[in-house]
């Protein structure tokens, strides 16, 4: 495997010696924390729903860069370990975990989902190696990416697969569908899997603009339109390569979780989500007439956060309510640093926290003007939002700077909670995988071991570099 010492791992059993046992009241902050309950609940809810819907499922590890959390997003099944990632070195990091899961028997595919260049080829082709026949996957948008592929072939003997990027709207990488570039790009991509060169394994999309929906509706139709741009593609595949089998893999979190509004018995679903659930199962159907396989594929869910309960893709109020506050696994531990009585927007107070832009992100949230939300954690006085983000009353950090947030009150005419100088806070950050990026390690506590719920149970290196 390649040397990834240039971004040496801080050592986990250290850290245990150092947290484990502590109360996260007592760590200095700005510090990482995550719920491993909600973790572990929102990991097996998607594997159930993809398990009942009878798809594939290929979990995205570039939002946390862990083991641990790459083993609950795989479950403990016997099926298909697929994994896709964002950079080299999380391939590298990962690839030991493969083998094992590999060793106990389990098929393994690793998904570069980066459009490959020649810098990453030495990297790969040794990964390639590691793993074997059909253990790499890359992603490709553009013929001259071949030629790294070919080249990865020849260094390790053995033939990369393909997953063919399909833009369907997002504009950020991907061709798009039933256009000209994309016949030549499927046309170079048979030709050389005839050569034995590479395999085309699927066909890849993603709805990042999902990430703007605000309900349920719109989350799936924005599921309907990936599938329906992947399968005029493989329509498109199949008329020069008869009967060749596609894995159609799509998926944002938002897009992604919204399947198990399929799961929801409600008589009550109204009218326009009804119509989207129906156009959904029917291109369902017609994939699946195709022959083609179905996966999904998704990386924030583990996590989420509140950009996506913004979305409001799964009911998030009421009996049938799926996405809530309460399923935040990640808040980012602060201290108040100063206070400023008046200062505010019509008088109101403003306070000084000890985390920035470096530990909070700035990745806006559309549902709200600010950069993170202050949980009710350590004020006794302060209560968990009834809401989604939108309708939130209460503190939130209103501006940011490299290392500090202003912790501003929304909420006109309401008295503000009170909060005390040295006193430590929980933050809700926009984008969790912004916010994990300033960390080197979470902090890992568990909420339904009573008592000891802020107790520091383990902690868990993140990957780092490129």
């Amino acid at each position: 495997m390649p040397n990834i010492s240039l971004y040496p791992l801080s050592i986990k059993e250290e850290l245990q010696k150092q947290f484990v046992g502590k109360s996260i009241k007592d760590v200095a902050g700005p510090a990482a924390v995550l719920d491993l309950s909600k973790v572990q609940n929102n990991c097996n809810r998607m594997l159930e729903a993809v398990e009942t819907l009878k798809f594939g499922w290929r979990a995205h590890i570039k939002t946390h860069k862990t083991t641990e959390l790459t083993r609950l997003q795989v479950g403990s099944g016997a099926g298909p370990v697929n994994i896709m990632v964002s950079t080299v070195m999380e391939a590298e990091h990962v690839a030991p975990l493969l083998l094992e899961y590999k060793g106990a028997g389990r098929a393994v595919n690793l998904l570069y989902a980066f459009p490959v260049t020649p810098s990453a080829v030495e990297r790969l082709s040794l990964i390639t190696k590691a793993l074997g026949s059909g253990g790499l996957s890359l992603m490709i948008d553009h013929p001259a990416q071949l030629s790294s592929a070919v080249a990865i072939y020849k260094s390790s003997s053995i033939a990369p697969q393909i997953f063919l990027k399909i833009d369907m709207g997002t504009h950020r990488a991907g061709v798009p569908p039933q256009t000209e570039a994309c016949a030549q790009l499927i046309s170079s991509i048979l030709s050389l899997e005839s050569s034995g060169t590479v395999e085309l394994l699927g066909l890849y999309a993603h709805a990042g603009q999902s990430y703007n929906s605000s309900n349920r509706a719109d989350a799936l139709d924005l599921l309907r339109q990936e599938f329906e741009s992947l399968l005029v593609t493989a329509q498109a595949v199949q008329s020069v390569s008869p009967n060749k089998d596609l894995v159609l893999s799509v998926g944002a979190t938002p897009t992604t979780t919204s399947v198990r509004n399929l799961l929801i018995d409600n008589e009550d679903t109204p009218v326009e989500e009804a119509k989207a659930i129906a156009s959904l199962r029917g291109t369902f159907q017609a994939i699946r007439d195709l022959k083609c396989s179905l996966e999904m594929h998704a990386g924030v869910y583990p996590t989420l956060d509140l950009q996506q309960l913004s979305t409001h893709a799964l009911p998030t109020e009421g009996p049938h309510a799926m996405l809530t506050w309460n399923d935040l696994a990640l808040t980012i531990v602060a201290e108040l640093v100063s206070l400023y009585p008046g200062r505010g927007k019509d008088g109101s107070a403003e306070a000084l926290v000890g985390s920035g832009t470096l530990a909070l992100g700035r990745e806006p949230c559309k549902a709200y003007s600010g950069w993170g939300i202050m949980t009710p954690w350590n004020r006794p006085e302060a209560r968990m939002p009834i809401s989604g983000p939108e309708k939130y009353v209460g503190w939130q950090v209103g501006r940011i700077s490299q290392e500090h947030g202003i912790l501003v009150w929304n909420g006109q005419g309401i008295t503000p909670e009170p909060l005390e100088v040295g006193q430590k806070v929980r933050i809700w950050p926009n984008h969790a995988c912004i916010a994990g990026a300033g960390f080197g390690w979470y902090l890992i506590v568990d909420e339904t071991r009573k008592g000891k719920e802020d107790e520091i149970i383990d902690v868990w290196p993140r990957w780092r570099g490129w």
